[in-house]
């Protein structure tokens, strides 16, 4: 493997799930308000299994909880100022530590390093995403909603692909859902399930993959 490819959301930032109490706290909520689980704790979360099922996809998914956002706290239902809450902390409380050491280590062994994310301009603002200096680390970023293309269509991953200058059958593919990281396997991309519930056993899969470990 000569190459390292993640998703954003999930893999290197943490999950709206991991940050209902941030969340909480800046809408000026009480606690426990914000009760949707997703993988933390499928049974309680009827829209998460709903999605994982094909029901609704993730924009659904999210769109739901938007609209829920907006009738508790009376502010519009624009995804981006509701994922702003959530994600109102420092950077080093949003990224996961393990991810931004995997990219490192990966950049420093010349193997090129790409995200391919679909939603990252349609959930957060222009000046939330010049604040993420994790962004510059990514020799490439392809974003579905500004690129046009969006996985598990075949042609996102291509496209990252050939961006890095790369096969794809020579990149690790790093997501957090079994949709996304079939669409790479379909493409020749070694998928790596990063489960935000044991984020680690994720990144120790791609180093060892990467010859990193």
């Amino acid at each position: 493997m000569t190459a390292l490819v993640f998703d954003f959301g999930g893999p290197v930032l943490l999950t709206p799930f991991e940050l209902r109490a941030v969340g909480e706290r800046s809408m000026a909520l009480p606690p426990g308000t914000l009760t949707w689980t997703g993988p933390f704790d499928p049974a309680a979360d009827d829209d998460w299994r709903a999605f994982q099922s094909g029901a609704i996809n993730e924009r659904e998914y999210w769109a739901l909880h938007c609209q829920e956002f907006h009738e508790l706290t009376g502010e519009p239902a624009e995804m981006p100022a509701f994922m702003a809450h959530l994600y109102s902390g420092a950077e080093d409380e949003l990224i996961r530590p393990g991810a931004r050491s995997l990219i490192l280590d990966a950049k420093a062994a010349g193997l090129p390093v790409g995200a391919l994310t679909n939603d990252l301009t349609a959930f957060h603002d222009q000046a939330w995403i010049d604040r993420m200096s994790v962004i510059r680390e990514f020799d490439v970023l392809i974003d579905g909603r500004r690129d046009g293309v969006m996985k598990p269509d075949p042609a996102a991953y291509r496209l990252v692909a050939e961006r890095l200058g790369v096969a794809p059958e020579d990149c690790v593919f790093v997501d957090d859902q079994p949709g996304n990281l079939a669409g790479a396997e379909a493409v020749g991309m070694v998928p790596v399930h990063l489960d935000p519930v044991d984020p680690e056993s994720g990144f120790a899969e791609a180093r060892r993959l990467l010859g990193l470990s």
